[in-house]
């Protein structure tokens, strides 16, 4: 127990030096951090720890060699449900690395319609400049909350207008003095809360661009990079008066002061920075997109085409965004697929060498899902536990129920259709939906324990009907 405690300290005290600190974790440590989340797939989380470190490393070593240095593309084998996003998502929080998820299908529907394959970088970058936004907007949150407050006070008592004094009539200053006290008495009534209630008028923007309808598979975005910022330009902002409560005026003025706080050309120019050195794009569904033989008609041209485009940014190329030019060189991407019916040599060959680390997951059996319900931090059964709790249920399973759900789990995934561990999710909430309907309405006890008595009654006679199960479950 005291070794876990110096091992969660020590997490929290690299966490706390920000971006910088989280790329010093050690391949170990990442692969540790994983755990309390994924069960099993260790091949994977031993591959994508070591992918992130090197994205350490690269930064310490000269810059002209820095430059040569390229990420290793990962692709994960496996069927759905085994973790192959959640390792990506977690790995990209665990690094504080800008992080989107794409699926390859979008780019290819019916034919070649899909989305520009760039659109996933300019996704990229929309997600960094939000994030660094976040971070600076935090670090002025303090210093726009007492503006905020000053502006609410000026609208409860608005600033004394200059005007001339007679020289006959001396000033001595006594009625600002009362101004003053007043102003620090709504100031006390203010912090404590008593002026909730009350009401000011705000102006807040109201801004409203002319409708346009983009025809075709093309978003604006695809139109122009530049193209919503032009015609934001072009209309003249206005505003309009709103009577809100104090509370909300605060939170209104308090958005608005951080805006003028936060320097928007350092924020883009900190998220191009993170994107360009620590970005992380997540293709799933890549197996879509490989051809599968055939003559050369058909979906699979559609699909050799998005390889094709999908090339010169896994490559490294430049890509053109309304906040600047982003280059992808060192971008790290991470796909994923089933692999049911393609395999990763149907990909073209230059993109197979572009993801030169390939891993392959595992199906999930019995153990792996009991381990699932209890492991994790935020495993199933402690999300419905804490969510019962907020109508005062206190929820318990005893361990041959949750052994009982695991084995009906993995029996329903080898009769049905094998979706992993999101077959928990299906059964957990048919276990407790009748409960989970009538804790708001009726009477019940405020203490529950799941039996696995309860589960066989609830569940058993879905699984043995295979119709049922298929439907249902």
């Amino acid at each position: 127990m005291p070794k876990q405690s110096l091992k969660s300290e020590r997490l929290l005290q690299v966490q706390s030096k920000g971006d910088a600190g989280r790329r010093e974790l050690t391949p170990r440590e990442i692969v540790g951090e994983l755990d309390k989340y994924i069960i099993g797939q260790d091949a994977a989380k031993k591959s994508v720890a070591i992918a992130l470190r090197n994205r350490w490393r690269r930064q310490q070593v000269t810059e002209d060699l820095r430059e040569e240095i390229m990420p290793n593309n990962i692709i994960l084998i496996g069927p759905t449900g085994v973790g192959k996003t959640e390792i990506a998502r977690r790995l990209a929080r665990l690094a504080n690395a800008p992080f989107v998820k794409v699926e390859a299908s979008k780019f290819t529907e019916v034919g070649y319609v899909g989305r520009d394959v760039e659109s996933m970088i300019r996704d990229l970058v929309e997600i960094a400049v939000a994030n660094v936004r976040s971070e600076k907007t935090a670090e002025v949150r303090d210093r726009a909350k007492a503006l905020a407050e000053e502006r609410v006070l000026d609208e409860l008592i608005p600033p004394k207008a200059p005007k001339k004094v007679k020289p006959e009539i001396p000033d001595n200053g006594e009625e600002e003095e009362v101004r003053k006290e007043t102003r620090e008495k709504l100031r006390k009534m203010l912090q404590s809360g008593e002026l909730d209630s009350r009401t000011v008028e705000v102006q807040v923007n109201a801004e409203v661009l002319p409708m346009m309808q983009v025809f075709g598979p093309f978003g604006s975005e695809d139109l122009g990079a530049n193209f919503q910022d032009l015609l934001s330009n072009i209309v003249p902002k206005k505003t309009k008066s709103r009577r809100v409560q104090i509370t909300e005026a605060l939170k209104i003025f308090e958005q608005e002061e951080a805006q003028k706080l936060v320097d928007m050309d350092g924020v883009v120019k900190e998220a191009l920075r993170r994107v360009e050195n620590s970005g992380i794009v997540f293709v799933d569904e890549i197996d879509k997109i490989a051809s599968t033989g055939g003559e050369g008609r058909g979906p699979d041209v559609s699909r050799e085409g998005v390889q094709k485009d999908l090339l010169p940014i896994v490559e490294g190329s430049t890509v053109m965004t309304k906040h600047g030019m982003v280059k992808t060189d060192h971008i790290l991407f991470i796909a994923s697929g089933a692999f049911h019916t393609a395999k990763p040599s149907d990909l073209i060959p230059e993109l197979q060498g572009r993801f030169p680390i390939r891993v392959e997951l595992n199906s999930l059996n019995e153990d792996d899902f009991y381990k699932i319900l209890t492991v994790p931090e935020n495993a199933l059964i402690k999300q419905y536990t804490a969510l019962l709790a907020t109508e005062g249920v206190e929820i318990g399973f005893d361990d041959a129920a949750i052994r009982e759900i695991a084995k009906i789990a993995t029996e329903v995934n080898e009769q049905v259709e094998n979706i992993g561990a999101r077959r928990l999710h299906t059964i957990m909430t048919t276990l407790l939906e009748e409960i989970l309907f009538d804790v708001p309405d009726k009477v019940v006890e405020k203490s529950i324990r799941i039996t696995r008595v309860m589960v066989d009654d609830r569940l058993s006679n879905i699984v043995r009907n295979r119709d049922l199960s298929k439907y249902i479950l």
